[in-house]
């Protein structure tokens, strides 16, 4: 899964973290000479500094804590009675035959940062920590570069960049974990050039449960004569933590990274701004995400995080970097800037600075996951916001009702790239969206979710009022993230739409994924409150 973090005074979130955006991003390639799928019962050399495992932790031992509470957003803490760490395909598949055995409930954590209680719910009893395996290789058997589960995709960016190259164009947050961010699709700020990250999925190592309990680890690659294909696409945007416990991935035909990219900080303050500037402004943006959403356009090489904030924390925020020549990304940015800028006010400060691409790539946006509590909501925008909209937001985003600081609601620039493969290519179904749209808000203490929730909820709800409250598929909206999970989509007092919380998130692909998961966890052994169900 994936997040992003936020910095502040105690009990106040610092400015930045208004919007806390996260990610991931990749598109794809010929394929190389078939290789033939194969069951591997437990391969792959185990973790060096791990001894022989599985290591079972429980509470009483003081890394158990730690471990517990390894996620991103604290809104929730599970009780499991036993973490594992594993350090290599062969630990993962005793560790889940001892779970399936005692009649455990298990969850798997990569880098932790859900959104939802997938992990850290109270009926989970054992965990799965997938920490110990970060091997970033080439694997000359496959032609591929070989990433394991664990690692994060900081430790992915520098490995693959420095050793090979090339990268995979991922989230904007270094600490968000591959194992996760991966199957949910993946994108980041070089999807609108390079695709989603999925897109370069070559294969995928899974241990898996069969009907009669049976665990055993199985490859499955996207060739078309692969048996076990199905398995391979239901993780291309399918979600993690559906069918089984990813253990590695591989990766084919990835791009070369910019030499330099040219990040970038902008704030509009609220001084001065009135709902008809607040509605210019949001047009203006959607628009220019109208204009420059195809794999052509010069503008794919710029991303942005448009954060619009509530009038409490002072301004809004546009930040993201133009991954283009020396000159050219300057250009590129002044004209999206006025573009946003145009009849309505300038941004009160602009910085820039030009770092070479990992080093933009390792710090990402410049926020760290802290310890906040987080709430997000999604959609995935076909075109901009109506004017309707913007007045909703602006209603929320000033109402004086709500002593709400950290609420935003976040556009990302989107398409490019990632819309030149049908629906249906990847288990990730939206490839018509010009921009990302998310709500978010953050707290620091529990006592305050109530009125958090309350505020984020509403002003989702009143921005899809004409869909039953959620982005139903249709002229604007084309659903939601599944990176980005929202229980809420399943509660039918928050989705009077009639339209099914798994259509939201994979439209047509989702019978497809059922077959998938019929076939590879008939027991239902890996779940959670928005996991594909079986059909049974």
């Amino acid at each position: 899964m994936s997040s992003a973090g936020s910095a502040g005074s105690a009990g106040r979130p610092g400015r930045r973290a208004v919007f806390l955006a996260a990610a991931a991003a990749g598109a794809g390639t010929a394929l190389a000479p078939s290789v033939a799928s194969a069951a591997v019962p437990g391969g792959g050399a185990p973790t060096a500094w791990l001894p022989e495992g599985p290591l079972r932790v429980s509470p009483g031992d003081p890394r158990c804590a730690y471990l517990i509470a390894r996620g991103a957003s604290n809104r929730f803490q599970g009780t499991p009675e036993h973490v594992y760490l594993v350090g290599s395909t062969g630990d993962v598949v005793r560790a889940v035959r001892e779970a399936v055995a005692s009649g455990a409930r298990l969850a798997v954590r990569s880098g932790g940062h859900c959104f939802e209680d997938f992990v850290d719910h109270p009926g989970i009893t054992t965990v799965i920590d997938m920490s110990p395996m970060r091997e970033v290789t080439y694997d000359e058997q496959y032609r591929a570069y070989a990433v394991d589960a664990g690692a994060t995709l900081g430790e992915v960016y520098q490995q693959l960049y420095l050793g090979w190259g090339v990268t995979l164009p991922a989230g904007y947050h270094a600490e968000v974990g591959a194992g996760g961010h991966i199957p949910g699709g993946g994108y980041g700020p070089l999807c609108r050039l390079f695709g989603l990250v999925s897109d370069y999925l070559y294969a995928v190592e899974v241990v898996v449960v069969d009907r009669k309990g049976g665990v055993r680890s199985v490859v499955a690659t996207r060739e078309l004569d692969d048996p076990h294909r199905d398995l391979w696409w239901a993780h291309t945007g399918g979600g993690g933590g559906n069918f089984g416990v990813v253990t590695r991935f591989w990766f084919r035909s990835l791009p070369t990274p910019p030499a330099t990219a040219l990040t970038f900080t902008a704030k509009w303050s609220w001084d001065g701004m009135d709902e008809e500037h607040f509605t210019r402004m949001v047009r203006n943006h959607g628009r220019w995400a109208e204009r420059h959403a195809t794999a052509t356009d010069p503008n794919a090489a710029l991303y942005a995080e448009f954060a619009l904030t509530r009038r409490a924390a002072g301004a809004h925020m546009l930040l993201g970097q133009v991954a283009d020549e020396p000159g050219r990304d300057h250009r590129l940015l002044d004209g999206f800037v006025n573009a946003v800028s145009e009849g309505t006010s300038r941004p009160a400060r602009l910085t820039t600075r030009r770092l070479p691409w990992l080093d933009a790539a390792l710090r990402g946006s410049g926020e760290a996951v802290g310890d906040w509590h987080i709430k997000i909501k999604s959609a995935f925008l076909r075109r901009r916001l109506t004017d309707r909209q913007a007045a909703v937001a602006y209603r929320h985003l000033t109402r004086q009702d709500s002593g709400v600081l950290a609420g935003s609601v976040v556009l990302n620039t989107y398409g490019g790239a990632v819309n030149t493969l049908p629906p249906d290519a990847t288990a990730m179904p939206h490839r018509s969206s010009v921009l990302k749209l998310s709500c978010l808000a953050s707290w620091a203490q529990p006592a305050q979710a109530p009125e958090y929730l309350a505020w984020i909820r509403e002003c989702y709800r009143d921005l899809f009022a004409d869909t039953g409250g959620v982005p139903v598929p249709g002229e604007i909206a084309d659903g939601a993230v599944i990176n980005y999970p929202d229980t809420d989509l399943a509660d039918p007092r928050w989705n009077t739409s009639g339209t099914p919380w798994e259509i939201l998130y994979y439209k047509d692909n989702h019978a497809r994924l059922q077959e998938a998961k019929q076939r590879w966890d008939p027991r239902g052994i890996f779940r959670h409150a928005l996991s594909i169900r079986n059909g049974q």
